[in-house]
Formats: C-alpha cells, sequence, structure tokens
C-alpha cells in the first residue's frame, strides 16, 4: 500500500497494491503494521456498508464527543468524498479535503477524528464501505452544512443541480455556528 499525505497531512489516500489477473483481483485494505508505519495507529470497533442512488449527498456528519476515525472505500460506483477538518486550534481548521472514490480506483480514504465527512454518489448508483474507530453515539452526532458558503466545498455539480438530502443533512449547521473540536 502507498499512503499519501493530502493538503491537509493528517488526511490520507491509500493506495492499495492490486495483483489482477484473468480471474479477477486481491488487494489488502488493512494491515495493522503498514497503517502503524505511516502513522496511523487508531483501532477500528465497527464497519459500515451504505448504498446511494446518484446525486445522493451523505453528510457531513461528526460526532462532537466520541469523535469517529474513518477508513471510507468504494465497493461498488463512485463517490466524490469530502472531509472538513474542525480541530480549532489545527492550522488547516475549517480547510477541506475531496476525492474520488471508486470501485475501478480502489483507493482508500483515512479521515482522522475531529473531522466531519461526507459524500456526493456520481454514479448511478454506489457503495460505501468504512471502518470507524469508535461507535456511534446519537447524542454526540452532528451535521455541518454541505454547502457552507464560508468552507467553498467545490461538489462536482452542475450549475443549478441539487443534492439528494436527508431531513438532518438539509438543517446542518454553518461552521461559525457548528461546535467544533477545541
Amino acid at each position: 500500500m502507498e499512503f499519501k499525505r493530502t493538503k491537509i497531512p493528517d488526511v490520507v489516500l491509500i493506495v492499495p497494491r492490486v495483483f489482477a489477473d484473468d480471474r479477477g483481483f486481491f488487494m489488502e485494505t488493512y494491515q495493522r503494521p503498514s497503517f502503524l508505519a505511516n502513522g496511523i495507529s487508531e483501532q477500528f470497533v465497527q464497519d459500515n456498508h451504505s448504498m446511494s442512488r446518484r446525486l445522493t449527498l451523505r453528510g457531513l456528519h461528526y460526532q462532537i464527543r466520541r469523535p469517529q476515525g474513518k477508513l471510507v472505500r468504494v465497493v461498488a460506483g463512485e463517490v466524490f468524498d469530502v472531509c472538513v477538518d474542525l480541530r480549532r486550534g489545527s492550522s488547516t481548521f475549517g480547510e477541506w479535503e475531496g476525492t474520488t472514490l471508486s470501485a475501478q480506483n480502489m483507493y482508500q480514504l483515512w479521515v482522522p477524528p475531529g473531522f466531519a465527512h461526507g459524500f456526493l454518489a456520481i454514479s448511478d448508483r454506489a457503495e460505501v464501505i468504512y471502518k470507524v474507530t469508535d461507535l456511534y453515539a446519537p447524542e454526540h452526532d452532528r451535521t455541518l452544512l454541505w454547502n457552507d458558503p464560508d468552507i467553498k466545498i467545490e461538489w462536482p455539480l452542475q450549475e443549478g443541480q441539487v443534492p439528494l438530502l436527508s431531513e438532518k443533512d438539509a438543517r446542518g449547521r454553518r461552521l461559525r455556528e457548528a461546535e467544533v473540536y477545541d
């Protein structure tokens, strides 16, 4: 596996070694010693799997207490995956990182604790699998507004296109009003 630091150094794009032939392929998606050697020491406690249809936007989610780190990958289709740094003391506070994850490129994204996370399905159907470092705690669940004009996330939407949102995601808070990490 190759671990590539992004413009937000704590967010890491992981490019697997894929062994493919006419039968199919094999790849490792997680190997603790490799992750430790690349500065990712968190342990995972839960796996999640979601399916979304085209233009579904999920997020931007975070837990203000019991924050979750996420190791995200796509097993069917394609998404534009985004995280926003909500660590007030960080030099990248309020900045976002976005990358395309797909079943074809097989990339994974490490989103450390302290970030809001979400994605936009850009294929007809997208299945996302992600490991988390803490259990879901609904009482601490928060949502950052997906289109906050202060953050200016460049979602791959055409002019006038509106994503499919849950009520919760449509009511997300702007960064200047949101609870963030100290």
